[in-house]
Protein backbone atom coordinates (compact mmCIF):
# COMPACT_ATOMS: atom_id res chain seq x y z
CA UNK A 1 0.00 0.00 0.00
CA UNK A 2 1.29 3.45 -0.87
CA UNK A 3 2.07 5.72 2.05
CA UNK A 4 -0.25 8.72 2.19
CA UNK A 5 -1.16 10.95 5.14
CA UNK A 6 -4.17 10.08 7.30
CA UNK A 7 -5.66 13.56 6.92
CA UNK A 8 -5.95 16.04 4.05
CA UNK A 9 -6.67 19.75 3.88
CA UNK A 10 -8.50 21.48 1.02
CA UNK A 11 -5.24 21.87 -0.91
CA UNK A 12 -4.66 18.10 -0.74
CA UNK A 13 -8.22 17.41 -1.91
CA UNK A 14 -7.78 19.77 -4.87
CA UNK A 15 -4.51 18.00 -5.69
CA UNK A 16 -6.51 14.75 -5.85
CA UNK A 17 -9.16 16.41 -8.02
CA UNK A 18 -6.44 17.45 -10.49
CA UNK A 19 -5.16 13.86 -10.68
CA UNK A 20 -1.92 14.73 -8.90
CA UNK A 21 -2.34 12.64 -5.75
CA UNK A 22 -2.88 9.05 -6.93
CA UNK A 23 -1.56 9.58 -10.47
CA UNK A 24 -3.24 10.14 -13.84
CA UNK A 25 -6.14 7.81 -14.60
CA UNK A 26 -6.65 6.86 -10.96
CA UNK A 27 -9.10 7.86 -8.24
CA UNK A 28 -9.93 11.56 -8.39
CA UNK A 29 -12.27 13.79 -6.47
CA UNK A 30 -14.39 16.28 -8.43
CA UNK A 31 -13.36 19.93 -8.53
CA UNK A 32 -15.39 22.55 -6.68
CA UNK A 33 -18.24 23.21 -6.62
CA UNK A 34 -18.95 19.45 -6.82
CA UNK A 35 -16.27 18.65 -4.26
CA UNK A 36 -18.47 18.01 -1.24
CA UNK A 37 -15.89 18.26 1.55
CA UNK A 38 -13.29 20.75 2.76
CA UNK A 39 -11.01 18.35 4.59
CA UNK A 40 -10.52 14.70 5.52
CA UNK A 41 -9.77 14.46 9.23
CA UNK A 42 -9.09 10.71 9.43
CA UNK A 43 -8.74 7.81 7.02
CA UNK A 44 -7.66 4.19 7.45
CA UNK A 45 -7.61 0.78 5.79
CA UNK A 46 -8.33 -1.11 9.01
CA UNK A 47 -10.34 1.19 11.30
CA UNK A 48 -13.99 2.04 11.50
CA UNK A 49 -16.97 0.15 12.82
CA UNK A 50 -16.11 -3.08 10.99
CA UNK A 51 -12.29 -2.89 11.09
CA UNK A 52 -12.12 -2.74 7.28
CA UNK A 53 -11.35 0.95 6.85
CA UNK A 54 -13.05 4.28 7.34
CA UNK A 55 -13.07 7.94 6.39
CA UNK A 56 -14.16 11.00 8.38
CA UNK A 57 -14.46 14.32 6.56
CA UNK A 58 -15.91 17.79 7.09
CA UNK A 59 -17.68 20.32 4.88
CA UNK A 60 -18.12 23.91 6.01
CA UNK A 61 -21.63 25.22 5.37
CA UNK A 62 -22.05 28.87 4.44
CA UNK A 63 -25.23 30.60 3.24
CA UNK A 64 -23.62 31.46 -0.11
CA UNK A 65 -23.08 27.85 -1.27
CA UNK A 66 -24.23 27.42 -4.88
CA UNK A 67 -27.03 24.92 -4.25
CA UNK A 68 -28.94 27.08 -1.72
CA UNK A 69 -29.78 29.65 -4.40
CA UNK A 70 -31.44 27.13 -6.70
CA UNK A 71 -32.80 24.41 -4.36
CA UNK A 72 -35.43 25.71 -3.54
CA UNK A 73 -35.99 29.46 -4.09
CA UNK A 74 -37.53 30.82 -0.90
CA UNK A 75 -36.81 27.58 1.00
CA UNK A 76 -33.11 26.83 0.51
CA UNK A 77 -31.89 23.34 1.40
CA UNK A 78 -28.94 21.21 0.34
CA UNK A 79 -30.12 18.47 -2.03
CA UNK A 80 -29.89 15.08 -0.36
CA UNK A 81 -28.20 13.68 -3.47
CA UNK A 82 -25.20 15.93 -2.78
CA UNK A 83 -24.76 14.39 0.67
CA UNK A 84 -24.89 10.94 -0.92
CA UNK A 85 -22.39 12.05 -3.55
CA UNK A 86 -20.04 13.25 -0.81
CA UNK A 87 -20.17 9.78 0.75
CA UNK A 88 -19.47 8.16 -2.63
CA UNK A 89 -16.58 10.59 -3.21
CA UNK A 90 -15.01 9.61 0.11
CA UNK A 91 -15.49 5.90 -0.52
CA UNK A 92 -13.63 6.15 -3.83
CA UNK A 93 -10.96 8.37 -2.27
CA UNK A 94 -10.28 5.68 0.34
CA UNK A 95 -9.72 3.07 -2.39
CA UNK A 96 -7.18 5.33 -4.12
CA UNK A 97 -5.59 6.11 -0.77
CA UNK A 98 -5.10 2.37 -0.28
CA UNK A 99 -3.07 2.33 -3.52
CA UNK A 100 -5.71 0.76 -5.75
CA UNK A 101 -5.58 1.88 -9.37
CA UNK A 102 -8.41 2.94 -11.67
CA UNK A 103 -11.02 5.65 -12.04
CA UNK A 104 -13.75 5.73 -9.42
CA UNK A 105 -17.42 5.28 -10.16
CA UNK A 106 -20.47 5.06 -7.96
CA UNK A 107 -22.05 1.65 -8.46
CA UNK A 108 -25.09 1.83 -6.22
CA UNK A 109 -26.46 2.09 -2.74
CA UNK A 110 -28.65 -0.32 -0.79
CA UNK A 111 -30.72 2.05 1.32
CA UNK A 112 -30.82 5.81 1.82
CA UNK A 113 -32.56 7.48 4.75
CA UNK A 114 -32.98 11.26 4.76
CA UNK A 115 -33.65 12.23 8.36
CA UNK A 116 -33.24 16.01 8.28
CA UNK A 117 -32.37 19.01 6.15
CA UNK A 118 -29.25 21.06 5.64
CA UNK A 119 -30.30 24.71 5.63
CA UNK A 120 -28.01 27.75 5.28
CA UNK A 121 -27.88 28.29 9.06
CA UNK A 122 -25.96 25.04 9.57
CA UNK A 123 -22.23 25.38 10.20
CA UNK A 124 -20.63 22.03 9.34
CA UNK A 125 -21.36 18.62 7.88
CA UNK A 126 -19.38 15.63 9.08
CA UNK A 127 -19.21 12.57 6.85
CA UNK A 128 -18.54 9.09 8.23
CA UNK A 129 -17.80 6.13 5.95
CA UNK A 130 -17.28 2.65 7.41
CA UNK A 131 -16.25 -0.11 5.01
CA UNK A 132 -17.96 -3.47 5.28
CA UNK A 133 -16.06 -5.08 2.40
CA UNK A 134 -13.13 -4.28 0.12
CA UNK A 135 -12.35 -6.31 -2.99
CA UNK A 136 -8.92 -5.84 -4.55
CA UNK A 137 -8.76 -8.13 -7.57
CA UNK A 138 -9.32 -7.29 -11.22
CA UNK A 139 -12.44 -5.58 -9.91
CA UNK A 140 -11.64 -3.01 -7.25
CA UNK A 141 -14.72 -2.43 -5.11
CA UNK A 142 -15.48 -0.80 -1.79
CA UNK A 143 -18.76 -1.47 0.03
CA UNK A 144 -19.52 0.78 2.96
CA UNK A 145 -22.14 2.26 5.22
CA UNK A 146 -22.18 5.99 5.72
CA UNK A 147 -23.80 8.81 7.56
CA UNK A 148 -23.78 12.58 7.42
CA UNK A 149 -24.27 14.76 10.48
CA UNK A 150 -25.04 18.47 10.41
CA UNK A 151 -23.75 20.20 13.54
CA UNK A 152 -23.88 16.82 15.30
CA UNK A 153 -27.42 15.90 14.17
CA UNK A 154 -27.88 12.82 11.95
CA UNK A 155 -29.17 14.03 8.58
CA UNK A 156 -28.44 11.23 6.06
CA UNK A 157 -27.78 7.54 6.57
CA UNK A 158 -26.90 5.00 3.88
CA UNK A 159 -26.10 1.31 3.78
CA UNK A 160 -24.34 -0.86 1.22
CA UNK A 161 -22.84 1.99 -0.78
CA UNK A 162 -20.70 0.63 -3.62
CA UNK A 163 -17.84 2.37 -5.40
CA UNK A 164 -15.63 0.64 -7.94
CA UNK A 165 -12.37 1.50 -9.64
CA UNK A 166 -11.91 0.62 -13.30
CA UNK A 167 -9.01 1.10 -15.71
CA UNK A 168 -9.33 4.27 -17.77
CA UNK A 169 -10.75 3.69 -21.23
Amino acid sequence: MAEYPTSFDKEGLIKCAKGELFGPGNAQLPMPPMLMMDRITDISADGGEFGKGHVVAEFDITPDLWFFECHFPGNPIMPGCLGLDGLWQLTGFNLGWRGMLGQGMAMGVGEVKLKGMVKPDRKMLTYYVDFTRVIDRKLKLGVANGRVEADGELIYQVSDMKVGLAAAT
